[in-house]
């Protein structure tokens, strides 16, 4: 893992070409309560919209979050959604003279509708994806403008990105074009292939991303194994002249293989799957970045594996920012826990708590030796929501509210020891001598503080209350606190030393 950490914090910003179908992906957000009266179907009351790059758009935004520099190519349409798109990518600013307007078709355009469902514990569901989409191949004269900016593009490039959604882009014609022009100024290509039952398109690429049933489909082995695994891998590089073959295998992980007949599964690591949707998008982003940065295809898979991992934890398609992978490492190599968090992580994380509704509830203290009064407070916070966040005085904030000689407990070690409880889901430090700037960051739906705040009145009240949140206060545990601990233990001290002097004083 050190390895790994290492990596993703030196990754600099390679030159990817990316060249595949690019979509708009809509989400429509809302709650369901009830069934409609005209047929048996959900009715969704929509709250909210987003619209985000997806298909090849989504490989573009994973390598953009992740610093490389991208040029996209593909076709849009001549229409709201091809300019939405379009605008979409420049405002992000990647290069788009890649992007070649197709008035023959239009924008291909997925609307999910995702549903908080009472009936699930107010859990996320999608109900229905509804396609805006023409698929047949691209003209002669569009394929045309598409390899003279291939040609001049490609060998520029670090490495070269295929995402086929069989969206008709990406013809046989044109992947031998860009297949070739790789082999000519050795670039390495890596193909997310299509599904069918025909590989052969592929012939020549460097590697192939497949998934389990892609791979079933194009080979016509079941793969239940490690055996049906290389037989599988096996046939495709054999036939196909690949130099890797890598075949996701869900919640198994990957399986990476090479011409010389070495094949591994690389496993995942167990976690909850709220949505698979970009999954192997970002497999393929992944991939693009690691090997576009000189690494192995054996640290690329290691590294694939966990931002999937990452991805499928969310809802919708969301690129994977590098603190997010970093964290990962750092909680399984027990650097620190995986819960503490930047503030900037957090915003993140948070969306996608408020797309599964769940209520974020908040509290910040000291927590300077942890006591038994600190843990039925915690028990108390986060019975009041779906999650607590704790905000975490830094060492520095302490000392200007309480004097040099405070804190006892470093930063580092009271953050860890607030992770490891079980009712604690994120802990985040700050150094202002009060969390305002936090809350107004976060924005937590209930903020929860000790009943002996009532009177000098709860900081954050009037922010979070502003927007709909509530104010909590919780019960003290009578005669426990951090301050009586230390003078139980100076009194106890000072009573030993006295005894001490004493015995040494009759002897």
């Amino acid at each position: 893992m050190d390895n790994l950490f290492k990596i993703v914090s030196n990754l600099g910003s390679p030159k990817i070409m990316v060249v595949g179908d690019l979509m708009l992906d809509k989400y429509v957000w809302g709650e369901v309560k009830r069934i409609s009266q005209e047929a048996p179907i959900p009715v969704i009351n929509v709250s909210s919209e987003d619209v985000r790059p997806g298909g090849a758009g989504s490989v573009i935004a994973n390598l953009k979050m992740l610093g490389a520099q991208v040029l996209a190519c593909g076709v849009i349409g001549d229409d709201s959604y091809g300019n939405i798109l379009l605008q979409i990518l420049k405002d992000m600013k990647y290069d788009v003279d890649g992007i070649i307007v197709d008035k023959s078709r239009p924008t291909t355009m997925k609307m999910r509708l995702m549903g908080h469902l009472q009936t699930a514990g107010k859990g996320v569901q999608q109900l229905l994806r509804v396609d805006y989409e023409k698929s047949h191949y691209i003209s002669k004269e569009i394929e045309q403008q598409l390899n003279v900016y291939l040609n001049e593009k490609i060998k520029e490039c670090d490495i070269v990105l295929a995402s086929d959604m069989n969206k008709g882009l990406l013809s046989d014609s044109l992947l031998k074009t860009i297949i070739t022009l790789c082999r000519e100024y050795k670039k390495v290509i890596i193909a997310d292939p299509k599904l069918t039952s025909n590989y052969s398109c592929y012939r020549g690429a460097t590697a192939i991303t497949p998934n389990r049933f892609e791979t079933e489909c194009a080979t016509g082995i079941k793969i239940t194994d490690n055996d049906s695994l290389h037989r599988a891998a096996s046939k495709f590089v054999s036939d196909l002249a690949l130099e890797y073959c890598i075949i996701t295998i869900d919640r198994e992980g990957m399986f990476l293989y090479h011409k010389n007949g070495e094949g591994r599964v690389f496993p995942t690591t167990p976690r909850s799957v709220y949505d698979v949707t970009g999954a192997g998008d970002m497999v393929l982003s992944m991939f693009g970045m690691v090997i576009g940065e000189g690494y192995s295809f054996e640290e690329a898979t290691l590294l694939a594996n966990i931002a999937a991992g990452i991805e499928v934890g969310k809802i919708g398609v969301v690129p994977i920012s590098k603190d997010e992978i970093l964290n990962e490492l750092a909680s399984e190599n027990n650097q620190k826990s995986g819960k503490i968090k930047t503030a900037e992580m957090l915003e993140n994380i948070l969306k996608e708590h408020r797309r599964k509704n769940d209520t974020i509830v908040f509290t910040n203290g000291c927590f300077d030796i942890l006591h038994v009064g600190h843990i039925e407070y915690l028990k108390f916070a986060r019975k009041q929501g779906d999650l607590l966040v704790v905000g975490l005085n830094a060492d520095s904030s302490i000392k200007r509210l309480k004097g040099p000689n405070r804190p006892i407990v470093s930063e580092e070690e009271r953050a860890k020891m607030l992770a490891a409880l079980e009712d604690v889901t994120y802990v985040v430090l700050f150094d202002e001598l009060t969390p305002m700037s936090i809350i107004k960051s976060l924005k937590p739906d209930v903020l929860v503080k000790g009943e002996d705040w009532k009177d000098a009145g709860v900081v954050g009240q009037e922010f979070v209350e502003s927007y709909g949140g509530k104010v909590v206060l919780a019960p003290l545990v009578e005669g426990i606190s951090t301050t009586n601990i230390v003078s139980r233990i100076i009194k106890k001290h000072s009573q030993n030393e006295s005894l001490h002097d004493t015995v040494t004083h009759i002897h």
